[in-house]
């Protein structure tokens, strides 16, 4: 009985080389392909995959939100992220987000399909370089608030944009990009944001 999976990542030759390593495998089966996030869960209550290889940064929804979706609404079918993006912080959220496994995409061919039976199988699967990193650098210290108003702040919006955008006051947007300058040790909003962005806090 073949393992079922379904494929998602927006870039087409990554999908393309995804599924023909995988095909080479007897036990494996690639039954879908998607190139957004917002496309993965309606393909799979279609398909029924036994696990869905998630790419993190895809349009209409990210993996990590794609993972949570999937774990919702199909319990029975498990994801494993397959990322560029070796970031400790996406490895936390996907985890909590009820991802399986978390490897990056350059990972060779065998152990990226052991990977995939290992989570059918029920284990979890975690980049050993990465689960490393991941304890060394500790939890998001962000909270969701504090996340929110530093994402808005990757555009080099001002705080009144921000305010509007969040539905909060001005000052009260201050009060988090303060807090989220601060709990990343650095000077400007702008700064902050892109630490936070670089660690997967976001």
């Amino acid at each position: 009985m073949s393992i079922r999976v379904l494929l998602a990542d927006d870039q087409a030759l990554v999908r393309g080389a995804l599924a023909a390593l995988l095909s080479l495998e007897s036990d494996l089966e690639v039954v879908a392909e998607v190139a957004r996030g917002d496309e993965v869960l309606a393909s799979a209550q279609e398909c029924k995959p036994d696990v869905c290889l998630l790419d993190i940064e895809m349009p209409g929804l990210d993996g990590i939100e794609t993972a949570r979706q999937l774990q919702a609404a199909l319990p029975g079918c498990r994801s494993l992220i397959v990322t560029t993006f070796s970031r400790p912080g996406y490895l936390r959220r996907a985890l909590e987000a009820g991802a399986n496994g978390f490897v990056v995409k350059d990972t060779p061919a065998r152990e990226l399909a052991d990977a995939v039976r290992r989570v059918h199988a029920g284990l979890r699967v975690v980049d050993p370089a990465l689960a490393t990193e991941s304890l060394i650098g500790g939890p998001n210290p962000l909270t969701a608030r504090e996340q929110e108003v530093l994402t808005e702040a990757l555009s080099g919006a001002p705080v009144a944009a921000i305010a509007g955008r969040v539905h909060l006051s001005a000052g009260t947007v201050r009060n988090h990009l303060s807090a989220a300058i601060r709990k990343t040790d650095t000077v400007t909003r702008g700064e902050a944001a892109r630490v936070a962005q670089e660690r997967g806090w976001l």
